[in-house]
């Protein structure tokens, strides 16, 4: 036990996992890909998959480390956060409680994640009992907007968001209910990064289906890379938590690595991060 698992959802932009995979691969002990058996989205939705992907998959896992755990997730009955948080909790569970239970999702792409396991195994502590004492584990998305004629629009500010559990009684997706411990990892997240086909067909099929705002397509449609300023607020269920983009002038990933790493207004600080864990250890100091 006291491994590290990270396991992924498939679904409809598998070609995704080209990417999100191999960041996570060699740091990994086993990887776990949960997959609906008939290929149907949480909105009940078929997906057709090219059979390439498997044999990409087979060539890429050297170590044969990674597993397809194939179950029938679409369960009509539940909405499609429901069934997201359904799906992630079974996963878990064959993941195996007693190991670090990390969650990535197909266009999630980890910067360095020898760091994230590195501050992983600072609480492996936490693995002995771990009903008794549940944690999470945080990083911070940098958050990809909208692809553009030359680069792409970004949030300009990292977001928190939790990837690592001990215990999985999730409540919405991968989020639980327990403290939050966080780290200056940072993940490139290529979340509504699409063209317009592909993510009014995510819009349809995610989990957060029911809770997009009704203003926020138009708004993604009509901002570019000569009138982002122009605009503000940009989530696409609370708009104002995304108050401004930010351009960066090139589509090579490499490249907005590299740009992420030495920009000081993405960089995370000690403070920020202290204060941070300061507050979570407080607020569960009594529970």
């Amino acid at each position: 036990m006291k491994k590290i698992h990270v396991g992924f959802l498939f679904s409809h932009d598998y070609e995704k996992l080209k990417l999100s995979i191999p960041p996570v691969y060699e740091a990994s002990d086993r990887i776990f890909i949960a997959m609906d058996e008939n290929f149907i989205t949480w909105s009940g939705n078929k997906f057709e998959v090219d059979p390439s992907f498997f044999d990409w998959l087979e060539e890429f896992d050297v170590d044969k480390k990674i597993e397809i755990y194939k179950d029938n997730f679409y369960i009509p009955s539940l909405t499609e956060i429901d069934m997201d948080t359904r799906e992630r909790h079974l996963l878990s569970l064959k993941m195996g409680i007693g190991n670090w239970l990390i969650q990535v999702d197909s266009d999630e792409y980890f910067f360095d994640f020898e760091k994230f396991v590195r501050d992983l195994r600072k609480f492996d502590h936490y693995l002995d009992n771990p009903e008794k004492k549940k944690i999470q584990i945080a990083a911070f998305w940098i958050i990809l907007y909208k692809y553009t004629d030359n680069g792409i629009l970004y949030v300009d500010l990292p977001m928190k968001a939790v990837f690592a559990t001990n215990y999985p009684d999730y409540t919405c997706a991968r989020r639980t209910k327990a403290r939050v411990i966080y780290t200056d990892n940072i993940v490139l997240h290529e979340s509504l990064s699409r063209t317009e086909e592909e993510l009014r067909f995510k819009l349809e099929n995610w989990g957060h289906k029911r809770e997009v705002n009704p203003d926020f397509l138009d708004k993604w449609i009509k901002v570019n890379e000569n009138n982002y300023s122009q605009f503000q607020n940009f989530y696409y269920i609370e708009p104002e938590r995304w108050k401004r983009l930010n351009y960066f002038p090139t589509k090579d990933l490499k490249q907005i690595k590299e740009f992420v790493i030495t920009s000081k207004v993405l960089k995370l600080s000690k403070t920020y991060l202290f204060f941070k864990n300061f507050g979570q250890w407080f607020k569960f100091l009594f529970k």
